[in-house]
C-alpha cells in the first residue's frame, strides 16, 4: 500500500437554503454571524460544492483534484464505474432540517443519465443526530394509489393525505432508496450518506416562497416518472448486529448497490483494526465521543476519508464513542 496516502480532513462547505437554522452550531460548525444555514457538504466532490484538504501533504487540494491525481488509488477498485464516469462515488452532509424540506423525489442512474446529464442516480441514508420531541419524517406513500390519482393529488393541494410519516427519535437511521418520496421534517439534525449527485425533484413545498419571493419550483413531470409508487407505509428497520467483542460493537445500518454504513460503538480504550486493501474507500464520521485515526485526534462531529490504497489503520477510542463506518459495496 502506498506510504503517501492518509487519514484525509476537509473544510466543509456551508449551504443556506431556506429551511435551515443556526443548529449546526451545536454540531461545531463555525457559521456566518448571520443567515440560516442549512447543509454542511463534509466530503464532497460535485460540481456543486468540492471540499478542500486541510492536512497533511495533501493540504489546500479540491477533492476532485485529488480524485483526478490519484484515481482509483483513493476511490478503490469497487468504483471503477465512477472513475469512467469521472465521478467520486459519495457525498457526504450534516442537514439542519429548522423546518421542513420539500416532499421530493431522486432518481435512479439511469433516469439521471438520461435527463440530467453526467448526473448520478441518488441513494442516500439518514442518521438522527438530534430530534426535537415528535419530529417525523416522511418515507413513500400512505396507500396504494397510481402515478394519476397522485398528480391529481397534488393539482389540488391535497397530497398530506397519502404522505407515509414516521416518528422518529435521537439515533434512528432511515434508508431512502432511489425513487422513495420523501422529506425531512423540521427539528432534526441529520448525517447524510449518499450518492455523489444533487439532483432533487420537488412535488410539493407547503406553499412557501423562496427568498426572491416566488414558490420554488416543481418538478412534477419527473418526480412522477421516478416516484416508486409500490413502497408503501415502509417503517424503520432496525441495526443488524455484525460483531461484538473486545469492546467495538458493530451494527449494520444500510447496505445499498452504492455503499455500505455501519455502526461502530467502542468502549473507552478499544481500537480498531482495519485495512485499506485497494478495494473501497472508507469514510469514518465521529459522532459521539473522541478517537485517534493512525495519529490524527478527532472529536464528534467529523467525518474522516481514508483512501483505498491507504492499507492499515487503528482508531483507537479516547473517551466512549459513536462512529459511522460507510464504504462502496
Amino acid at each position: 500500500m502506498s506510504q503517501d496516502l492518509y487519514p484525509l480532513l476537509f473544510e466543509p462547505i456551508l449551504k443556506d437554503y431556506i429551511w435551515g437554522g443556526r443548529n449546526l452550531e451545536k454540531l461545531g460548525r463555525k457559521l456566518p454571524p448571520e443567515g440560516v444555514i442549512a447543509e454542511s457538504w463534509e466530503i464532497a466532490g460535485h460540481e456543486d460544492g468540492t471540499t478542500r484538504v486541510v492536512n497533511g501533504r495533501y493540504a489546500g487540494k479540491l477533492l476532485t483534484e485529488l480524485h483526478e491525481e490519484l484515481g482509483l488509488a483513493l476511490i478503490g477498485s469497487r468504483s471503477a464505474w465512477a472513475e469512467e464516469r469521472g465521478k467520486f462515488p459519495l457525498l457526504i452532509k450534516l442537514l439542519d432540517a429548522n423546518r421542513p424540506l420539500s416532499v421530493q423525489v431522486h432518481p435512479r442512474d439511469e433516469y439521471a443519465l438520461a435527463n440530467e446529464g453526467n448526473e448520478l442516480g441518488k441513494t442516500e441514508m439518514w442518521v438522527v443526530l438530534h430530534a426535537e420531541p415528535e419530529a417525523e419524517v416522511i418515507l413513500g406513500v400512505s396507500h396504494q394509489i397510481s402515478k394519476e390519482e397522485f398528480r391529481v393529488a397534488i393539482n389540488n393541494n391535497n397530497l398530506k393525505p397519502h404522505l407515509n410519516r414516521i416518528n422518529v427519535q435521537t439515533g434512528d437511521h432511515i434508508c431512502v432508496p432511489a425513487g422513495s418520496l420523501h422529506a425531512i421534517m423540521g427539528g432534526l439534525l441529520i448525517a447524510e450518506i449518499q450518492q455523489n449527485s444533487n439532483t432533487t425533484y420537488r412535488v410539493y413545498d407547503w406553499g412557501r416562497v423562496g427568498a426572491d419571493g416566488q414558490p420554488r419550483q416543481l418538478h412534477v413531470d419527473k418526480a412522477l416518472d421516478v416516484i416508486d409508487f409500490e413502497q408503501i407505509a415502509p417503517e424503520l428497520c432496525p441495526p443488524e448486529r455484525i460483531a461484538s467483542e473486545n469492546g467495538v460493537r458493530r451494527s449494520l445500518l444500510c447496505k445499498t448497490d452504492y455503499f455500505v454504513t455501519e455502526r461502530v460503538e467502542m468502549a473507552a480504550g478499544s481500537t480498531f483494526q482495519g485495512n485499506c486493501t485497494g478495494e473501497t474507500l472508507e469514510i469514518w464520521g465521529i459522532t459521539q465521543g473522541d478517537v485517534i485515526v493512525n495519529d490524527l485526534a478527532l472529536s464528534a462531529v467529523r467525518f474522516v476519508l481514508l483512501p483505498a490504497a491507504m492499507g492499515e489503520f487503528t482508531i483507537t477510542a479516547v473517551s466512549p464513542a459513536t462512529l459511522l463506518r460507510s464504504y462502496v459495496a
